[in-house]
């Protein structure tokens, strides 16, 4: 976002509404604020719908109280006067504690158009739910309420309206859309707007933002509230496990998902469940329970003592009839004898704390949003800002909602393949993954010639996912007939011979555990390069699998070019990151990242309770990371942070001294008492300081439900990259065989796809001596952390620049 961002006065300001509506949803709040904080440094009025549809049908009441802009505390030069003038308008404590009267006679009765400022927002995005409210409105579904929209809209001047909400919310805002000149007109026509307003106000500028827990939007990878669903889903199950497996009971969870079994499957595979009913493919046998039976039969005789299954609540047989929860319990007690238990989880899946995603994500939408509005014109479509892997993408929002509904169209036509298709491929793969690490079978799927021997070896320091990968991997290799060895303890425990063929059943429990089953360090191949490969021909491994950072990296490029002096390998040998540093160039997510980024986030948000309670103290966070500023930038911007500093910008006393003086500043325009930051360094009377080093909790705990799931769909594509690698090695005539450079490879996610890049390759964009990538596209978020909290407003232009080390 570029920090010269106040429009000129000759310039047409546009005047910016943001609303919620439909189901609430984790992240709403983080794009409010997104939206309202963008608008304003890009020359905007912003405001905020109360109560969605509902509050643009109602409108303000006559004699209300008008917004007024709040002066600071204290007297204090800031240049830019269009901030200062968007500070803050006395209603945003209102908004955030949920009532309607202040102590000081200020009311939000009768007003449900409201003007915001910057300070209005502070802190929105570490809540849950809407604060901006949101309802189901029967009335705008009416053309007269559509028209009353209208005039509460032109009458207030705004001429932009951003809209959150599910996939009914945004047919509604596309339907506004598109009456708006009629309305308009309309409008005209009986006497309530004037040719001026109409001329103003004839086109209106909509986008779309997808809050939704289910994730059933089409043309997105993740709609905004569905990970943290997710998470509160995950927590549930992870607790019941224990209780399952100390009374060796089945458990039926019953998740929300009417027309989508997003959260159903991806709680089944981030759990290890044993069976899932989702919508979009029920069972293909004509009696669900008999194939049910028959897998957790399986299961049960091999020695499970607990049984999960985890059912959508719009679940359904082939033939379109309802599979409920108490059916499932009923067949599980009287078919295979089970204590079964029902556990409904409900309206807490939309409850808590947004997890960092749920921040990160919608503040990065958020901005787009408002950058969508005032680039859009009349011929250009509304769009919905959505995500591609980690990319924010704009689509028709037209396109979207039309293609939703084709999802139930399809379901409702009984055509399962066409309804698969219409979700994203993440979701094909996702429950191809489900099956492939929870079917247990008798006989293997390839033929004896195309089996292998895979060694699996975690390398570096210990990060959450790492043993849900491995999980994965072991059990795609017994599903196929290979034969998966854990290499315990790294390059030192296989020297060691640590060395050990690993079971279906044994990794069971893997799914939920942090760090390092395995165990790892930080040695490489190198140690002893020939006895490593000695012991690679000694277990006649085909394969190898290193889960890791970049030690894991050097340890890939160190191996590849061994090759040359040491045929054992010429294997097809792959690379998984797995790092909380997030430091393995070209991919942009490393398994663990988010782990960490939610236990930084869980800590910051204690600290800033104590913050906010002490008044005007300022605290600095210092996380882990290495060279490698990831986890401090994302952090950041996850938990709101006035100031970050990383490796690769460096730190100087002059940037100290002109962080100080933002602050001092920035405590100055506060209202007095209300201050809390994240930084330290003499504040006078202004502040006081306090520090905390959260150290190694950063890689401990139990593992995010996006950790998991992606280290099992990476994991996945781990093994079939070998696979096909391994048989292209057995059609070699020559002896022994050569293993081409790219058999020596790493899984990446770059923009919207998963590419592999060869080991060479890699180090091509590594900064070794750093250990982290030459290039890092996280670094502009940097630059975003300074600009969402107002710095280069605050500090002007006369003040000197951070400088970028």
């Amino acid at each position: 976002m570029d920090s010269n961002t106040t429009s000129s006065s000759q310039q047409h300001r546009m005047k910016l509404a943001v609303l919620t509506s439909g189901g609430d949803s984790a992240g709403m709040n983080a794009v409010v604020r997104a939206v309202v904080k963008a608008g304003i440094l890009k020359g905007c009025e912003t405001w905020i719908v109360r109560e969605g549809y509902e509050g643009l049908v109602r409108g303000n009441g006559e004699g209300r109280a008008e917004s007024i802009s709040l002066p600071p505390h204290q007297p204090v030069h800031i240049k830019d006067e269009s901030f200062i003038r968007n500070l803050r308008f006395g209603d945003g404590e209102l908004l955030k504690d949920g009532t309607t009267d202040h102590p000081e006679g200020r009311s939000l009765k009768g007003r449900y158009i409201v003007r915001v400022g910057w300070d209005d927002v502070r802190g929105w995005f570490g809540v849950g739910g809407t604060l901006a409210g949101t309802a189901r409105s029967t009335a705008f579904r009416t053309s007269e309420g559509r028209l009353a929209a209208a005039y509460n809209l032109i009458k207030e001047g705004i001429d932009a309206l951003c809209v959150c909400g599910g996939d009914g919310s945004l047919t509604g805002a596309d339907v506004f859309r598109a009456e708006w000149p009629g309305l308009v007109k309309q409008l005209l026509e009986q006497g309530k707007i004037t040719q001026d307003q109409s001329n103003a106000y004839g086109h209106l500028k909509i986008v779309g933002l997808v809050g939704s827990i289910d994730n059933d939007m089409s043309l997105t990878d993740m709609t905004i509230g569905a990970p943290t669903a997710l998470h509160r889903i995950c927590e549930a199950i992870d607790n019941i496990e224990s209780t399952a497996f100390s009374h060796s009971r089945a458990f039926v969870v019953e998740v929300m998902g009417r027309h989508c079994g997003w959260l159903a499957l991806m709680a089944g595979v981030s759990a290890g469940a044993d069976f899932i009913f989702i919508p979009e493919r029920p069972p293909k046998a004509d009696s669900w329970a008999e194939e049910m039976c028959k897998m957790i039969q399986k299961h049960r005789d091999m020695g499970k003592r607990k049984t999960i299954v985890i059912v959508a609540e719009g679940a359904q047989d082939k033939d379109l009839n309802p599979i409920r929860a108490d059916d499932i319990k009923d067949v599980l007690a009287n078919k295979l004898g089970l204590d079964t238990r029902v556990t409904t989880l409900g309206h807490v899946q939309r409850g808590g704390r947004p997890c960092a995603y749920d921040r990160i994500m919608p503040t990065l939408q958020g901005v787009e949003a408002v950058d969508a509005l005032l680039e859009a014109t009349p011929e250009t479509p509304s769009y919905m800002i959505g995500i591609r892997e980690n990319k924010i993408t704009r689509v028709p929002l037209v396109d979207a909602v039309a293609m939703t509904h084709s999802v139930s169209d399809a379901i409702a036509a009984k055509d399962f393949e066409r309804a698969m298709a219409l979700r994203d491929p993440e979701f094909v793969e996702a429950l191809e993954g489900f099956h492939a690490t929870s079917e247990c079978v008798t006989e293997a799927r390839l033929p004896h010639r195309a089996r292998m021997r895979v060694a699996i070896m975690h390398v570096g320091a210990p990060a959450g996912g790492m043993n849900a990968a491995t999980r994965a991997a072991v059990r795609y290799c017994i599903r196929q007939g290979h034969k998966p060895f854990a290499i315990n303890n790294g390059f030192v425990g296989l020297l060691d011979d640590n060395v050990h063929e690993m079971s279906w059943l044994g990794v069971d429990n893997w799914m939920t555990r942090g760090g390092s089953e395995l165990g790892t360090n930080r040695k490489l191949p190198d140690i002893d390069l020939g006895l490593v490969a000695s012991k690679f021909q000694q277990w006649n491994f085909h394969a190898l699998l290193m889960i890791g950072g970049f030690e894991a990296l050097k340890s890939l490029a160190i191996l590849e070019q061994g090759r040359k002096g040491y045929p054992a390998f010429n294997i097809p040998i792959v690379h998984l990151p797995a790092t909380i540093s997030n430091n393995v160039p070209v991919t942009e997510f490393s398994l663990g990242s988010d782990t960490s980024l939610n236990a930084l986030v869980d800590a910051c948000d204690a600290i800033k309770q104590s913050a906010s309670a002490s008044r005007n103290r300022v605290f600095v966070v210092e996380t882990q990371g290495g060279k490698c500023g990831y986890l401090a930038t994302m952090g950041a911007l996850a938990t709101g942070a006035c100031i970050v500093y990383t490796p690769e910008r460096g730190i100087n006393l002059d940037m100290l001294r002109d962080d100080v003086k933002y602050l001092k500043k920035r405590y100055s325009i506060d209202i007095k008492g209300k201050s809390e930051d994240m930084f330290k360094e003499e504040g006078g009377k202004l502040f006081d300081s306090r520090s905390a080093s959260l150290g190694h909790t950063l890689q401990g705990g139990i593992p995010s439900p996006m950790d998991r799931a992606r280290a099992v769909r990476l994991a996945l594509k781990c093994m079939a990259f070998v696979e096909e690698k391994h048989s292209l090695l057995l059609e070699q005539a020559q002896q022994p065989r050569q293993a081409g450079p790219e058999m020596a490879a790493v899984i990446t996610i770059q923009g919207s796809s998963v590419e592999w890049v060869p080991v060479k390759e890699m180090l091509a964009h590594a900064d070794e001596k750093n250990r982290r990538a030459l290039y890092e596209p996280w670094r502009k978020i940097s630059q975003l952390v300074e600009v969402l909290v107002a710095r280069p407003q605050i500090l002007g232009e006369k003040d000197p620049k951070p400088s970028h080390a």
